[in-house]
């Protein structure tokens, strides 16, 4: 009896502290109806103390807007590249936060509400906030840096000294794994990211090289060669058929690969070797640099179709060209013409191409499969021929009397390609490998009729206009006679004028002190220019540059 009545002062005091608890809470209840959060709460390094949840998560969305500008290196190999959080569509992953900082205190029983509060007065509460990043915008990311992060693997090669092939082992290469390293990302940012920039090894596979020395090793036969002289070539010409080749010689290519022409030998430009010569354009010879390059094309072309390759793309010329015979070209223009083959024996390829006294040659070496007594023969055949005609054009920069040759002839062809196909001797097959037209090109010869006799000029257009020969050389005769006439007699009426002149007696001069009259009329201008305005032209001799 006595010990119970020991604890009861003690109970007491705690109903005291109870019900005051309970007139306090309510109170500051009442000043927190509009539910902001308690002072010395912080989401991450935010401040949040005093805020609504909605302000604090417009304070969170702001801090995040900031860090869009962060920097975070990615690594795959030895490669890396610099990306912002932008790019990855990071956003804030625990919003539920803000409306359990805003209950603290205010919530719960109240022994909890209590200790919240009476916490809050001893330290201060932290929130870690949490990212999340979008995996649709890594992988997109990913995917525009993957030539920066991939390192290409480099096929195993061959180099040709003395006859004899030399294997050059290949390197490995990588290439970035864009599913795992989206989920690595994505896991980085949501457990470890602190909101600094920061580096991310990525996933990345092993790419192994083509290219072994057992396989390299099966190239050792001669599939096909061809040869084309360039002689006659200006020097610009020339250079250009030798660069082109060198840019082609030890090409190697894998089973199934293509080859193009235009990749192996473009751009053409000073810095890339060539040199201005010239090339068809639009049914003329224009000075474009590379010019000659097609003569590369089509030598390649003929060696690739004895080593029975797939022909993949291959266009003629426009006009007719002269180091093979009609069909047997192959020309290159931009990206629209184009040489393309595809390897398809089982073994690699090894191209090569080198000049020698001005004669372009190009070998296929691989595997040999073919028998033996197998031969591979390619014909040409004209079908058609179109006359290309003379064009004669009136010029008014040259003088009557001017007539020169400023474009030579090209005559139009329709030509086909047979291959023929004899073993031991005997021809087992026989087809049209090609078909090619070429387009007729006039020869076009400049004419003068500058004078300056109205009449003449007359005459001279329409004698051009007739495109009449006869014509035009009758009128050029005519009229240009009568201006060496007119010519004479002008020099001999001015050369009596002149000597007239100096036969008259020279007038007395005026003399120190005499008044000189004055002739208050203006003097006239001379500006009757009668010099010979008529300019020499450079005779073009038409030299037929090939493309």
């Amino acid at each position: 009896m006595k010990k119970w009545r020991k604890y009861v002062p003690l109970a007491g005091l705690f109903l005291i502290l109870a019900v005051a608890a309970i007139i306090m809470i309510p109170a500051n209840a009442k000043t927190d109806e509009t539910s902001t959060i308690p002072q010395r709460v912080y989401f991450g390094d935010i401040a949040v103390g005093g805020m609504t949840q909605e302000e604090a998560a417009a304070a969170v969305q702001n801090y995040l807007n900031e860090l869009q500008n962060k920097t975070v290196t990615l690594k795959a190999g030895g490669n890396s590249v610099d990306v912002s959080v932008s790019q990855i569509g990071l956003t804030w992953a625990n919003p539920e936060i803000a409306e359990e900082a805003a209950g603290l205190g205010k919530s719960g029983n109240l022994i909890v509400r209590y200790k919240a509060m009476k916490d809050l007065e001893n330290e201060d509460k932290v929130y870690e906030l949490a990212y999340k990043a979008d995996s649709q915008k890594i992988s997109q990311m990913l995917e525009e840096n993957a030539q920066t992060l991939n390192t290409e693997a480099k096929d195993g090669s061959l180099a040709r000294e003395n006859g004899s092939f030399r294997v050059i082992p290949g390197s490995q290469g990588v290439s970035v794994n864009v599913e795992e390293s989206t989920k690595i990302i994505e896991e980085y940012f949501s457990k470890e990211w602190k909101g600094e920039a920061s580096s991310i090894e990525v996933a990345a596979d092993v790419v192994e090289p083509r290219g072994s020395e057992e396989e390299l090793g099966k190239v050792k036969d001669l599939l096909g060669g061809f040869h084309t002289s360039y002689g006659t070539s200006s020097a610009g010409r020339a250079k250009n058929v030798q660069n082109g080749a060198s840019k082609i010689n030890g090409s190697v290519v894998y089973p199934g690969d293509s080859f193009s022409v235009y990749e192996a030998v473009s751009p053409f430009d000073a810095e890339n070797g060539y040199e201005l010569a010239g090339s068809y354009e639009n049914g003329t010879t224009v000075e474009t640099y590379g010019g000659g390059i097609c003569q590369v094309s089509t030598t390649l072309y003929n060696a690739v179709i004895r080593a029975e390759l797939d022909i993949t793309e291959r266009f003629n010329h426009s006009m007719i060209v002269g180091y093979v015979d009609p069909s047997a070209d192959a020309a290159i223009a931009g990206t629209y013409k184009d040489l393309k083959f595809t390897n398809n024996t089982d073994a690699p390829i090894y191209i090569e191409g080198y000049t020698q006294d001005m004669v372009l040659y190009f070998n296929v070496f691989g595997q040999e499969t073919r028998p033996s007594d197998r031969e591979v023969i390619f014909e040409s055949e004209t079908l058609s021929t179109t006359d290309p005609g003379v064009q004669y054009q009136a010029s008014g920069g040259h003088p009557i009397g001017y007539i020169s040759q400023k474009q030579s002839s090209h005559v139009g062809y329709t030509a086909q390609l047979w291959k023929i196909v004899k073993v031991g001797g005997v021809e087992q097959s026989r087809e049209v490998f090609n078909k090619s037209t070429y387009k007729a090109s006039p020869r076009i010869v400049v004419v003068g009729t500058a004078s300056a006799n109205p009449e003449a000029v007359a005459a001279m257009n329409a004698a051009v206009a007739s495109q009449n020969q006869g014509a035009i050389e009758a009128a050029a005769a005519q009229w240009n006679d009568a201006a060496q006439q007119a010519a004479a007699q002008q020099a001999a009426e001015q050369a009596a004028q002149q000597q007239q002149q100096q036969q008259q007696p020279e007038e007395p001069q005026p003399q120190p002190g005499d008044e000189e009259p004055k002739d208050d009329k203006p003097q006239k201008e001379d500006d009757d220019d009668k010099g010979d305005k008529g300019k020499k032209g450079d005779k073009n001799d038409g030299d037929d540059s090939e493309e």
